[in-house]
């Protein structure tokens, strides 16, 4: 009953937490509509933290990669994803060297990533399916979707024209649009974060031995006979 309550606390507590954290996330879309006179462009507030969401969480995947040698393959895999988000965002940038050149920078990212995980290929299949199973990954893969789909979806000109007529606002349809973008980077993030925390080589060590102890404790327990 006690390691019960013990779970039950930790997840309310992680709840409040993620609560907290997705509500702060509305405050630059605020800044920019109410406060910038809805500067919503490539360089606003709101897509500025997207893009400081998607460099945090590949960096955090980088470095657990080099941490991890059992890991790196898949770790270095999922961190060249976020990588390629990244230069996605930032076509804008790229586009002053030249028009498009985003997808070269992400290519090669593409076969950086490709070139680490195929030196050990059951190491890294084996990390990814553990990925997979995490209960952080339903979160992970609920926040691509949002980014990859649904915004994409949700910011069609066509539904947005239909919907105010003649009064249609490309800067309306552009907030909805990012703001979306913005909660499904939020769930990649905490996602990835929760993933990285719970299977650091320290709390691996901790749930091994408590495996092990539980086992002990099993094979000591008499045996009654009926």
């Amino acid at each position: 009953m006690r390691n019960d309550l013990t779970i039950i606390g930790r997840e309310i507590a992680v709840f409040l937490l993620a609560a907290l954290f997705l509500a702060l996330t509305i405050v630059p879309v605020y800044i920019d509509v109410a406060w910038m006179n809805d500067a919503l462009h490539e360089t606003s507030f709101t897509e500025t933290t997207q893009e400081c969401m998607l460099a945090m969480i590949a960096a955090l995947f980088f470095i657990a990669a080099q941490r991890r040698p059992a890991q790196r393959g898949a770790l270095t895999l999922v961190a060249g994803f976020y990588s390629c988000m990244l230069i996605r965002e930032l076509d804008f940038v790229f586009d002053t060297i030249q028009h498009g050149s985003w997808v070269w920078f992400a290519l090669a990212v593409t076969a950086g990533s490709l070139a680490v995980a195929l030196r050990t290929p059951k190491k890294t299949l084996h990390a990814l399916a553990n990925l997979l199973l995490h209960r952080s990954w339903p979160v992970m893969a609920s926040g691509f979707l949002v980014v990859l789909v649904f915004s994409r979806l949700f910011g069609v000109h066509a539904l947005w024209q239909h919907l105010m007529l003649g009064d249609y606002n490309r800067v309306v349809k552009n907030m909805a649009e990012e703001g979306t973008e913005l909660l499904g980077y939020s769930l990649c993030w905490l996602a990835s974060v929760r993933y990285l925390w719970q299977t650091r080589p320290a709390a691996a060590a901790v749930s091994v031995r408590a495996t092990e102890s539980a086992s002990a404790r099993h094979n000591a327990s008499p045996v009654t006979s009926h």
